[in-house]
């Protein structure tokens, strides 16, 4: 095999996470790539994917996609609680893709439109079995499992959240309005989504299992049960009533249904409801984004006591520093996760930033 990486170090990983994911695990899990480093393998034909979302030109197949990965992963080095994983990102609310929303793509991003606007008693989302986006991703799903035979773990792509997608479909200046003058309208179309997202979640399962070792998202938080990272990146612009009487009853259904369900709480704007999601008891944990031009992740300690008093967990990005920043100020590293990467040349302090949290 290219990628360095060994059914026991999968047995550490499951245990760690398991123990984790019950408060039970008395270090914070900190996975740590170290990318660029000397591949064993011949480098791939396909361009990096990153830049250009490869996935979404029709003319490379899947089987090059997936050697692409397996290129970049046979460079990185797995560090902690780190492993080998990668996820199909079509970008953020595919399910509106699958549902007939027109694609559009630039250099490193994508979006979705309606083919024709429609109102919102007129807008049903329905299941098309041939959808060209669908069948694509399921295509790269079976590569990577034929590939990898389980060293791999291969995440769910990002299929959106509950009024992001209806949002597609009745942009957001009218969904706004609709939420005053179409209420149970708004409701129903959320419920519509709701139905849509967990056929696509539960048949993209049935391609990925059993043969990938547990269940990731966009975010690679490991879980050897049902997992995702939910979100509502609409809630920004809607006050704690709304959120409560629109966002969370089909945030907690998913919660309900998942093992392990996140919320991406993404921006200050969303912190309003921050009270309102830590009260879902099925919510495992919060994911803490504070967006552009905001101060970074060591500057909100009021978020991270709040989301630890309310007995979740907590996912963080940046680099070393940040754990380090926000440990501090709770005073332990229980119940975090950090999630980061360096360069290969940063082997010997990488390994001794591991060394304080493995005690």
């Amino acid at each position: 095999m290219n990628i360095r990486f060994s059914a026991a170090r999968w047995d550490q990983i499951k245990e760690d996470a398991r123990l984790w994911w019950a408060g039970e695990l008395e270090r914070p899990l900190v996975q740590l790539r170290l990318t660029g480093g000397e591949s064993n393998r011949h480098p791939s034909r396909l361009q990096q994917l990153g830049g250009d979302i490869t996935s979404y030109d029709l003319q490379v197949s899947p089987e090059q996609i997936v050697d692409r990965w397996d290129y970049e992963l046979s460079q990185t080095r797995f560090l902690g609680d780190s492993f080998p994983a990668v996820w199909p990102d079509f970008g953020p609310g595919v399910v509106a893709a699958f549902a007939g929303a027109t694609v559009g793509t630039g250099h490193g991003t994508v979006w979705f439109s309606p083919e024709i606007p429609q109102e919102i008693s007129d807008i049903r989302l329905t299941y098309d079995p041939a959808n060209c986006w669908l069948q694509r991703i399921k295509e790269i799903y079976r590569v990577a499992m034929e590939r990898w035979q389980g060293l791999v773990q291969v995440g769910m792509t990002d299929l959106g959240g509950n009024l992001d997608i209806p949002s597609t479909f009745r942009p957001s200046e009218a969904l706004l309005m609709d939420l005053y003058d179409y209420p149970e309208e708004v409701k129903r179309l959320t419920w519509n989504a709701h139905d849509l997202w967990w056929r696509y979640y539960e048949e993209f399962n049935s391609i990925l299992r059993p043969l990938n070792p547990g269940y990731t998202a966009w975010t690679p938080i490991f879980s050897e049960v049902p997992y995702y990272i939910l979100q509502c990146d609409f809630s920004y612009m809607i006050g704690p009533e709304m959120f409560d009487e629109f966002v969370k009853p089909e945030l907690t259904a998913s919660c309900k249904r998942l093992g392990n369900a996140f919320y991406h709480l993404d921006g200050p704007g969303q912190l309003a409801h921050l009270d309102s999601l830590l009260s879902i008891e099925e919510l495992k944990g919060i994911q803490w984004i504070p967006g552009a031009g905001q101060p970074g992740y060591e500057h909100w300690p009021e978020v991270y006591r709040k989301i630890r008093d309310a007995g979740k967990l907590l996912q963080l990005w940046g680099d070393m520093g940040t754990l380090d920043a926000v440990t501090s100020q709770l005073g332990s590293a229980k119940g975090i996760i950090l999630i980061t990467s360096t360069n290969i040349s940063h082997n010997a302090e990488a390994e001794e930033f591991l060394s304080k949290y493995r005690k």
